[in-house]
């Protein structure tokens, strides 16, 4: 793996993780690289930091590198890095390994929304179609259609 990738494969929260720092709902942590804090000063990003208190900041690997006093190529190797060229079959592992990680984001954001449309179908239930959240326009055609069918069917199934 090249540098890009390792930075795609690795967030900043994950490395964070390795050493027990867990960032606070905005995103704030303790730094480990000064003493003296009573709030927590680094903020983490995906893909970087930066101290407000002692102006330490950069990437993953300047993070490995300032807590584990290593150099690049030692940091850029503890992170799955490689330097020699790779063989057909780590290409293979390695294009499958980012294919996973693109579908289970995927999959997420599905989720995501079928929870959103869940949660407006629930409304519509409960509180009936006026009280809703305002649809699209091709939404409400669709539910317009739907009920003129029920009252079809109501109409048409009515005992004589």
């Amino acid at each position: 793996m090249n540098k890009a990738e390792v930075k795609e494969l690795y967030s900043m929260q994950d490395i964070l993780a390795r050493y027990g720092l867990h960032p606070n709902r905005r995103g704030f942590v303790q730094c480990p690289f000064h003493t003296g804090d009573r709030e927590p000063s680094m903020k983490v990003y995906r893909d970087g930091y930066n101290c407000f208190a002692c102006g330490a900041n950069g990437d993953i690997f300047s993070f490995i590198m300032a807590i584990e006093n290593q150099d690049f190529k030692e940091a850029f190797l503890s992170l799955g890095g490689t330097y020699e060229n790779e063989t057909f079959q780590d290409k293979i592992a390695r294009y499958h390994a980012i294919k996973k990680q693109e579908m289970k984001r995927k999959q997420a954001d599905t989720m995501k929304v079928r929870q959103k449309l869940n949660n407006e179908l629930i409304d519509i239930y409960r509180n009936g179609y006026k009280k809703a959240v305002p649809f699209s326009e091709a939404w409400t055609d669709c539910y317009n259609a739907l009920q003129y069918q029920l009252y079809l069917h109501e109409i048409l199934n009515e005992p004589r």
